[in-house]
């Protein structure tokens, strides 16, 4: 059980005072999310006008390295990053600082050929499952029993109906019998609703501005590293019997 610290994800310009758009940035927040108790780090690189690029791996995985270093660090690739199934495969293909692990949404068309090719490469996969379709694809490839972790990542806001997503990808998984580290967590309004769910279920989670910026009590988070140790603390809870 870990709890990662995704920093910045797709998130805008504005978003957040503290949101890191630069190399620079995202490496200070980053050991400042490793200070404060995170495991793990999740990064969507940013090009020198804070565009989300997967041209800038290299530079980004050195740096956090350097800063944190034993620290696993994960990024995505996302298709909308480069918005080209080609250009993304080819960025993917030049990086040589490869990072730890990368995450692949089942839900983008291109997920089997990313998978190969960060196989092909050493990279750890995440494998980001958001819906039943999403899991059921996931169970079909043959790369579903060698992924580095499952990624439970739950969109509905609404709460009954997010738990009802998450079991019943659940039971796709056990019926195929999958046996991979989860790490769960939520957007916005099910982050912290999501934290205590993997904490119950003894998963890993994660926190961070990627995925919102507000505190249990509803209030606006001062850092990612607020956010990480707010959930460590949930984590370090005893269980009440």
């Amino acid at each position: 059980m870990i709890v990662q610290a995704c920093i910045n994800g797709a998130r805008p310009k504005g978003y957040h005072p503290s949101l890191p758009l630069t190399k620079e940035a995202m490496v200070a927040d980053a050991a400042e999310c490793i200070a404060s108790g995170a495991g793990e780090l999740h990064i969507h690189p940013r090009d020198l006008d804070g565009k989300e690029s997967l041209a800038h791996v290299d530079e980004l995985v050195r740096g956090v390295r350097s800063a944190c270093p034993g620290t696993l660090v994960g990024v995505s690739t996302g298709a909308w990053i480069e918005n080209d199934i080609n250009l993304t495969r080819d960025r993917i293909n030049e990086w040589s600082s490869i990072p730890d692990y990368a995450s692949v949404n089942l839900s983008e068309s291109d997920a089997p050929a990313i998978f190969s090719l960060l196989e092909s490469k050493g990279i750890g996969i995440e494998a980001g499952i958001a819906t039943v379709e999403d899991a059921e694809r996931f169970v079909s490839l043959p790369q579903r029993d060698k992924v580095f972790r499952v990624l439970f990542e739950i969109e509905e806001q609404d709460l009954r109906q997010a738990q009802a997503t998450l079991v019943d990808i659940q039971a796709v998984l056990n019926e195929a019998g999958i046996q991979r580290p989860i790490l769960l967590h939520g957007f916005d309004a099910t982050v912290w609703f999501f934290v205590r769910e993997a904490r119950e279920k003894r998963w890993s989670t994660r926190v961070g501005l990627e995925d919102g910026c507000r505190l249990e009590d509803h209030s606006i988070a001062s850092s990612n590293a607020q956010l990480v140790a707010s959930a460590i603390a949930i984590f370090q809870q005893k269980s009440v019997n």
